[in-house]
């Protein structure tokens, strides 16, 4: 369970995040934490938070960001909103380490997703560059549907393909949140 102070590392990604704010301390309306990006990390999938506002300030460092197809490079000071429905992707290129403080409006299940998302690739079970199968992603996607959607593919695609493997998915184990992750 995130609460203030846990921090969560993903090796893969080359990222750990800090809880400073949860769901349950702000009664939903926030969730604020301080990530660290270590030198080189990997540059994620597109997606976009379809119900969700993040804003973040860069504390050191640089931020290599897309945002709806457009490449930018924030520095130490600089903040950033993105509103609810914007695709981007966010990670540092650069040969040292960036940490930023990075909230998002409301929390909803995102501390849940971060925790489950990190916890699989502890676990080894995600590829090299952090992502889960297609089973894993088709539970996981369908769970958190209001929190995290991939750009590609459409999302009336991904609401077909996902409710159509997400019940088979969990017949072989696969579950969008899991408990011990979350613990």
């Amino acid at each position: 369970m995130a609460v203030p102070g846990k921090v969560i590392h993903n090796s893969l990604t080359r990222q750990s995040i800090r809880f400073i704010k949860t769901s349950q301390d702000t009664d939903g309306q926030l969730l604020e934490m301080e990530s660290v990006y270590l030198a080189q990390s990997r540059e994620p999938a597109p997606h976009y938070h379809p119900k969700q506002e993040e804003d973040f300030l860069v504390l050191e460092g640089e931020l290599t960001v897309v945002l709806d197809g457009q490449l930018m490079l924030l520095k130490a000071g600089d903040r950033l909103h993105i509103p609810a429905g914007v695709h981007h992707a966010m990670w540092n290129s650069s040969n040292t380490n960036t940490i930023i403080n990075w909230q998002v409006r409301p929390a909803l299940k995102t501390e849940y997703l971060l925790e489950t998302v990190y916890g699989l690739a502890a676990d080894g079970k995600t590829n090299r560059k952090g992502m889960p199968g297609l089973w894993q992603v088709a539970a996981t996607g369908r769970y958190f549907d209001n929190e995290f959607r991939l750009s590609k593919p459409g999302f009336g695609v991904q609401k077909l393909i996902f409710g159509l493997m997400a019940p088979i998915a969990y017949v072989f184990g696969y579950r969008g949140l899991y408990k011990r992750y979350i613990d």
